[in-house]
């Protein structure tokens, strides 16, 4: 597929993956709704897209999930439609199961679940109509497995792909494409803004995270995977090999993934 004069909406577009996607996509030539709950950085990430007086800047809190469809219903109309939601808005975890409160569990899952269904559910009728539309999805490696201190963060990612399955089947005849994309480190302030077991911020940089690839190349990796129309696509280093390892070896995974540094 092309994306030129696509609208393109993209959640957590102040930084990160999300950021990297937008100039991408309009380098492309599409219109982009950039989402955060940061406006003033959205302006700047604005500004770095090619053309930007085709793009919108949208204050999205992923907290607040019955705000989320009258946001879409309002770029549907000042757009006209919505031709592809990218679901990338999320946060991480740094803590322990036995350490973090029922409150940080709640906002983890809160942002990194049910604000993409919720989107998703107020793109689907346009889509739906139109017969044609992309949803996308950016859980990470960690929606195949689960690792110690990121135990809400697996689960939620777990989740965004269950969901993403069970989408692509029902929406198929209706022409549109759903992509669940696992990226794996990724150097982004993602580590500096996890959670701990008490909601506040890690504020450290993972070494992990901090050897991984770029976020442009990520972005690149995304849209070539798009373009292909591929529904599920793992975008990562060597450390994808515990993907193929849980499946072909579950008791070796076990013992690797317990004596593994995660941070």
């Amino acid at each position: 597929m092309e994306f030129k004069d696509k609208v393109i909406m993209i959640t957590g577009a102040s930084s990160g993956i999300g950021r990297a996607l937008a100039i991408a996509f309009s380098q492309e030539g599409a219109r982009i709704i950039l989402a955060s709950r940061r406006p003033e950085v959205l302006e700047k990430v604005k500004q770095e897209c090619a053309n930007p007086t085709f793009h919108q800047v949208l204050t999205l809190d992923l907290t607040f999930p019955d705000v989320l469809v009258d946001n879409v219903r309002l770029m549907e109309e000042q757009f006209g439609r919505i031709d592809i939601l990218v679901n990338n808005g999320g946060i991480t975890q740094r803590s322990l199961i036995n350490d973090t409160s029922m409150a940080v569990v709640r906002k983890i899952m809160e942002t990194n679940y049910f604000a993409g269904v919720a989107l998703t559910k107020a793109v689907l009728p346009g889509m739906i109509e139109r017969k044609s539309g992309n949803i996308i999805f950016i859980s990470s490696l960690t929606g195949k497995f689960g690792t110690a201190l990121r135990s809400i963060y697996a689960s939620s990612k777990h989740a965004v792909l269950g969901f993403a399955d069970a989408l692509r089947a029902e929406v198929w005849d209706d022409g549109i494409k759903v992509h669940a994309i696992m990226p794996g480190f990724v150097r982004t302030n993602a580590s500096l803004n996890a959670l701990t077991g008490d909601g506040s911020k890690h504020a450290t940089m993972d070494k992990t995270t901090e050897k991984g690839m770029s976020a442009e190349e990520c972005a690149a990796g995304i849209l070539k995977a798009v373009k292909a129309g591929k529904e599920e696509v793992i975008i990562s280093g060597k450390e994808q090999i515990m993907v193929y390892l849980k499946r072909l070896s579950p008791g070796l995974f076990t013992k690797v993934i317990r004596k593994i540094k995660v941070t």
